[in-house]
């Protein structure tokens, strides 16, 4: 007789979603990871008393009162709002676009001056790449200072071979707001992301340090009567249509002798000869004013865009047409499989909010009671 109902490989948040919907229902759940912890991208380390965010940061938003209700019933949220800032050879300017950066740019004070400033310089062609498509948002300044080098840094490409939806969404305001998110719910978790995830996967099996290929993909069916699969959907399939391709990072921490580094949780440096692409300050997540300076060190962490090599982290899919084309092709076999679900940002091959996956997670978890 099969022990566990579902085996769950990954315990980010998509896996620990299910799983806690799973294991409500009376469900028997075994999840696995490779990792030596839970909470996949979103874990945090403690250094010098801080919550360090160790695959980059994360701040929760959700406009999704469901999700957002969700995640309260595990923790509590701070009141931290993404403001960042851009360093473009030592000037400091705004992001998200906004009057403050119009200001910082040009020098204009009214929404007209400002959209007098980006009419003039706009691209009014057809968009064919991202080069053209935020030119055609924001004009020539804004695109060479605080969007050309940083995209190049990111995606290892020029932005003109680089599709245009991957900034399609760049937010542009006549107003003088910083904040990053237009979603009605922002903060980061007061404790950091590891107490949420550890909750959401109380009563489960969880057996960290465990590689899904090192046998189990063959022996799963003896322990289990469904699997949820959340890593690289190819590495499903043994790669046998070829490799999807990925951008990766490197994390560079230091803890510094200082209370206060840069004086705001992510400063980008967006020109093309600093090899990274941002610096994270991580204290400011979840220590605000004066407070910051009660602890006398902080940690930073310097972040390198490179190619994904097989041992590295995959971060970003690189959605363009002949990888779309490829997974597509891998999406019809994961739909032939009997008994396995596939979600997440690598099964699905794209980029995911969190708010999203946890959405993800639960609408998969619904069908499957459905079809129960």
């Amino acid at each position: 007789m099969k022990k566990y109902d579902y085996l769950i490989v990954g315990a980010g948040l998509f896996g620990a979603t299910f799983a806690w919907h799973a294991t409500q229902a009376g469900k028997q759940c075994m999840v696995i990871d490779r990792r030596s912890h839970v909470g996949g991208n979103v874990y945090c380390e403690t250094m010098e008393g801080i919550h360090v965010h160790r695959y980059g940061p994360h701040i929760f938003h959700t406009s999704n009162k469901t999700v957002w209700e969700f995640v309260n019933r595990f923790v509590s949220f701070n009141r931290f709002t993404l403001c960042t800032k851009a360093n473009y050879k030592g000037n400091i300017y705004s992001l998200p676009f906004n009057m403050n950066t119009f200001r910082e740019m040009w020098g204009t004070v009214t929404p007209i001056e400002a959209q007098a400033m980006i009419e003039a310089q706009r691209y009014h062609g057809i968009v064919h790449n991202l080069e053209e498509q935020a030119k055609s948002l924001v004009g020539d300044d804004i695109y060479e200072k605080l969007i050309n080098g940083y995209t190049e840094k990111q995606w290892g490409r020029p932005c003109s071979q680089l599709p245009p939806f991957i900034i399609r969404r760049l937010p542009v305001r006549l107003t003088y707001d910083n904040n990053y998110f237009n979603d009605s719910y922002q903060g980061i978790p007061i404790g950091g992301y590891n107490p949420l995830v550890e909750k959401m996967l109380k009563g489960c099996d969880v057996r960290t340090g465990t590689d899904f290929f090192d046998g189990l993909d063959k022996e799963w069916q003896d322990i289990a009567c469904r699997l949820v699969y959340t890593g690289k959907i190819e590495d499903f399939f043994h790669c046998c249509l070829g490799k999807l391709q990925y951008r990766s990072l490197r994390f560079e921490q230091e803890a510094l002798e200082t209370p206060n580094f840069q004086g705001v949780a992510i400063m980008n440096f967006t020109d093309r000869d600093t090899p990274f692409t941002r610096i994270v300050e991580h204290k400011h997540f979840e220590t605000f004013g004066d407070k910051v300076y009660d602890n006398p060190k902080t940690v930073i962490t310097r972040e390198y865009p490179m190619e994904y090599v097989d041992g590295s982290e995959a971060f970003y899919p690189v959605n363009d047409a002949t990888n779309d084309g490829l997974y597509k092709h891998y999406r019809s076999m994961a739909d032939a499989q009997k008994d396995v679900v596939f979600g997440g940002r690598l099964a699905e091959y794209r980029y995911y909010d969190m708010d999203k996956v946890i959405e993800s997670a639960i609408d998969v978890w619904n069908k499957e009671k459905g079809d129960m």
